[in-house]
């Protein structure tokens, strides 16, 4: 009998804490669970990560909010919850009921985040045990299965006779991709048989022409490899397609006396170090002097809204970086008008360091009105920048060479040896004429040109 009570109290002194997706941004509604990083069973700590996921802007991860055991995982990898559902349940010790107490207030707060987001409602039902018998008679299906199916013209009842091996037998993104892929195996078999010549007709003349197959996306030539584009490269491919299609693109360019400025930089970069704890890069410096000349053509910083253009008060830029897996990324420093040179420093190694170690945040990304990005780290001397929508402009940064050139002076012309770079400034032609593109483009040239910090 104390055996019993004592279990009782240990069952009833067990609470259970929701993992909800978080709001991660404006606009933002609902994200892909790329990979599960705990199992059932598995113990957790506070602001342990437990899930990554990925949005149309950044991949990132969920930790779990309290110290627990994970009683249920709600998802699949592959699905796509909204913000504000419940991915998790994990179990913890309640202590005198705060616990609970705590969740509801989270749940309240995430619901009320919710409410301000377009197109999602709030609250959303969670799966609970009160309806886990329901949701056993249904299998989920969750919104990235059913896209696939539509585009795959695969009826309701055809996905219901597909075995689920996820969760609870829900079907995974791999179940169906897997039943497409015996589908058309068995169509191309019936198609082949029915093409081959049978015994029952040996007087069909042998110079009949031979029935035409049409080839297939597996149909490739010898030597060729196939690389599946990963979920990254195919939002970049959407993204520089629909600027091309939106923007009229149209690109300047301007050679720049970089000497005094790379002077500069190497005379003070390990004082600054010292002194600001930071690494002094070129970037931070080519930011201060973009921004300096957006603000003496304040219409490099705006965007388009059909026949109306948006100017904007705020000077975000945007800093283009390769990621190490060859993907592209830009962290956004927002008002960086605001920013001194040591802040300017701060924001570019640190949007740069968590950039590649994936932990940029879904806002970092968001809301940039000017990019910049730098092709002389590769050597490259120049190039044409697709514009990053829905700006009207992003500037680029060659190569920084020595090169002999004619030196302008009230003695006379000599020849020097100086670091020179070509800047390229791809902009809207729907809003920045030419005269406007090479006048912002003239003012920055001038900007570094006499840099003295």
């Amino acid at each position: 009998m104390p055996h019993g009570i004592s279990a009782q109290k240990a069952l009833a002194s067990m609470k259970t804490i929701e993992i909800i997706l978080p709001a991660m941004g404006e606009g933002i509604t609902d994200a892909t669970i790329t990979r599960w990083l705990v199992s059932v069973g598995d113990t957790v700590e506070v602001d342990q990560s437990i899930a990554e996921i990925a949005t149309d802007k950044v991949d990132s991860e969920i930790p779990s909010s309290a110290n627990g055991k994970v009683k249920q995982l709600l998802f699949n990898e592959g699905d796509v919850p909204q913000v504000g559902q419940t991915i998790a349940i994990i179990e913890v010790e309640a202590e005198d009921g705060t616990t609970s107490e705590s969740a509801a207030s989270n749940k309240q707060k995430v619901d009320e985040i919710i409410a301000q987001i377009p197109g999602v409602t709030a609250p959303l039902t969670p799966i609970t045990e009160a309806n886990e018998a329901q949701q056993e008679e249904f299998t989920y299906v969750s919104p990235l299965v059913r896209k696939i199916a539509s585009e795959e013209n695969i009826t309701a009842q055809e996905l219901k006779s597909i075995k689920g091996t996820g969760l609870n037998n829900r079907i995974t993104k791999d179940d169906i991709l897997q039943h497409i892929t015996n589908k058309e195996a068995k169509s191309q078999s019936k198609s082949e048989a029915k093409q081959e010549p049978t015994a029952e007709k040996p007087h069909q003349s042998a110079t009949k022409a031979a029935p035409v197959v049409t080839p297939t996306h597996t149909q490739l030539g010898v030597g060729v490899e196939v690389i599946q584009m990963d979920r990254m490269r195919k939002l970049i491919a959407e993204h520089m397609i629909s600027s091309k299609q939106i923007s009229a693109h149209v690109t300047s360019f301007i050679e720049v006396d970089m000497t005094k400025m790379v002077s500069w930089r190497n005379r003070i970069k390990d004082e600054f170090q010292k002194t600001e704890g930071e690494k002094l890069t070129l970037t931070p410096l080519f930011v201060d002097a973009a921004v300096k000349a957006i603000k003496q053509h304040p219409m490099l910083n705006s965007s388009v809204d059909g026949d109306k253009i948006l100017l904007k008060k705020n000077i975000n830029i945007g800093i283009a970086a390769a990621l190490p897996n060859g993907n592209l990324i830009v962290p956004v420093i927002k008002n960086a008008d605001k920013l001194n040179l040591s802040g300017l420093a701060t924001s570019v190694n640190d949007l740069a360091n968590r950039a590649r170690a994936n932990k940029l945040q879904p806002d970092e990304i968001q809301g940039g009105t000017f990019t910049i990005t730098n092709l002389g780290m590769f050597d490259t001397l120049s190039g044409t920048p697709i514009i990053n929508q829905p700006q009207v402009a992003i500037l680029a940064i060659g190569a920084i060479v020595k090169r002999p050139v004619v030196i302008e002076s009230p003695e006379g012309d000599t020849i020097g040896i100086r670091q020179m770079a070509i800047l390229s400034l791809s902009y809207d032609h729907r809003v920045i004429d030419g005269a406007l593109g090479g006048m912002f483009l003239k003012t920055l040239k001038g900007i570094i040109e006499g840099w003295n910090g």
